[in-house]
């Protein structure tokens, strides 16, 4: 298996990229969440794998939270566990995260209400920041709630910009279907890729309730982990960038996948650092 550092690495994604605020073993201690989250993630979206490897290799990862874990441990495995023990995170939050991500298994699964929805932002970003809290070293309960809040936020913004990605995998649908229909908006429309002003109302619906995570993120963080804070912070200014890069161009999500420049990044990470 690859080593953390280069799953992290080759993944370019906009949370390694936020890992940079953190003091080194803190960072290093990341590395090791996010190429977890990572595997366990691609394991559950592999085109490479049957459905059997993808269930066997998700029972496996679970195995090894549970009271005997296997004797044979894979290196990222171990340090996972590892991380786990040293910052007495609760293992239920690792069991959740693997949980959120099989259920990506059966990829005509469809989320009836925000409700629905929201039990699956938790799992697989919610209960990511709530362990990444503990590595950080927040001591606030309010930590607690940032956490939980602007996971749902930073996930609702990927399954925005990656409605079009969706549907090429396997047609899998991530908005709510009752949001949909408040606008007349059916998923024969989402499969056709209809971009009218019902899927634009559709979008920006969905979208304001990231704002409201967004805005909940902001309102609760402590002061007393500001500066523990400082990765997650540059990971809702970014997220957030492009949330409202979107609404401002409409949500062109099937023609095209919403980034910022490199530039930009560094700037949201630089007033970060600097606590702006």
């Amino acid at each position: 298996m690859k080593q953390a550092e280069d799953i992290t690495k080759e993944s370019k994604s906009n949370l390694a990229f936020a890992f940079i605020c953190l003091p080194r073993q803190r960072r290093a201690d990341m590395v090791t969440l996010y190429a977890f989250c990572r595997v366990v993630d691609d394991l559950a979206d592999s085109p490479k794998l049957s459905h059997n490897e993808k269930t066997l290799g998700l029972e496996q990862w679970r195995a090894c939270f549970t009271d005997s874990p296997p004797e044979q441990l894979t290196r990222l495995q171990k340090q996972t566990l590892e991380l786990r023990d040293r910052y007495q995170i609760d293992n239920q939050l690792f069991l959740e995260l693997i949980d959120g991500c099989a259920s990506d298994l059966d990829p005509t699964r469809r989320f009836e209400t925000w409700d629905e929805l929201k039990k699956y932002t938790y799992q697989v970003a919610s209960c990511v920041g709530l362990i990444s809290i503990k590595i950080f070293g927040c001591s606030s309960r309010n930590s607690e709630d940032y956490a939980i809040a602007l996971g749902h936020a930073l996930q609702l913004t990927n399954i925005l910009r990656d409605v079009g990605e969706d549907l090429a995998d396997n047609r899998r649908v991530y908005l709510p279907l009752d949001d949909m229909r408040k606008f007349n908006y059916s998923e024969q429309d989402l499969v056709a890729k209809n971009h009218d002003q019902r899927f634009i109302d559709t979008m920006h619906h969905i979208a304001e309730r990231a704002e409201d995570f967004y805005q909940q993120a902001a309102t609760i963080l402590p002061k007393a982990d500001k500066k523990a804070l400082r990765s997650s912070e540059a990971m809702r200014k970014i997220y957030h960038s492009i949330l409202k890069k979107m609404q401002a161009d409409n949500f062109q999500v099937f023609d095209q996948r919403y980034t910022l420049s490199k530039p930009r990044k560094i700037w949201l990470l630089v007033t970060s650092l600097l606590g702006f």
